[in-house]
């Protein structure tokens, strides 16, 4: 008996216009045309503005912070955050790198689920700076946090510990025959594909070297190692 699968066309909205089938018939399955596809848990839309997956993290982020308030008063503070942690922080982080260069209006809304995790494991009332809270806590608000998550793949297809296919992607300026006299090719700075589209600057080939570039020199040092990375990339973007 055929299968009955599901695909999401992805394009920009005058393209997905030009689609005129709803099905593809395939020999041993029929393939359906769907608003959103669900993959590995993240929800994609067919123009890639993650409008569907943030809404779900929100949905499901305000659930669990409403199940953890009802028994907060039952709980330590280390169970409080662990707790967060599980439900709230790793949903949150959870393939954010797909996130990168998304409508701001999409990272607000997780941000408000941080903010309320925040309060609900600091005690902060609703008028104190939550920026602070944040720092308190060592939380990285939710747009450096995928900066964060960039560029320490960045760091890693740098000395290759990626999957090659990433490694691949990195090119420095060093390498490139005509701009070897530049500043840049000994700052450890990357080339950057040149791309029309949004979508094309979303993608890891241009949002990663972008990301590592704008990096101070400091950061870009070949001999740090990852876990000194790490802690100083951190500390950067708390400062900034």
């Amino acid at each position: 008996m055929p299968r009955t699968l599901s695909w999401c066309g992805i394009g920009t909205r005058q393209q997905l216009t030009k689609l005129t089938i709803s099905q593809l018939p395939l020999s041993s399955a029929t393939v359906d045309l769907v608003p959103t596809v669900t993959n590995l848990g993240v929800v994609i839309d067919g123009q890639l503005t993650m409008a569907t997956h943030t809404a779900s993290v929100c949905r499901s982020g305000f659930f669990q912070l409403r199940q953890l308030k009802s028994i907060r008063r039952s709980l330590t503070t280390e169970a409080t955050r662990a707790l967060l942690q599980a439900f709230i922080v790793c949903r949150l982080e959870y393939c954010n790198s797909l996130l990168a260069r998304v409508a701001e209006v999409y990272l607000q809304r997780l941000q408000s689920v941080q903010n309320a995790a925040a309060r609900l494991l600091s005690g902060a009332r609703r008028h104190d700076r939550i920026t602070r809270v944040l720092e308190t806590l060592h939380w990285l608000p939710v747009r450096k946090r995928i900066i964060f998550k960039t560029a320490v793949l960045v760091w890693k297809c740098l000395h290759s510990i990626a999957v090659p296919y990433l490694v691949d992607l990195r090119v420095p300026v060093a390498s490139a025959q005509c701009r070897q006299h530049l500043r840049s090719a000994s700052s450890g700075m990357l080339l950057v594909p040149r791309t029309r589209t949004t979508i094309g600057q979303r993608s890891f080939a241009v949002n990663g070297p972008t990301t590592w570039n704008w990096l101070p020199a400091s950061l870009r040092s070949s001999d740090m190692t990852l876990r000194t990375f790490r802690r100083q990339l951190k500390t950067f973007l708390f400062q900034h």
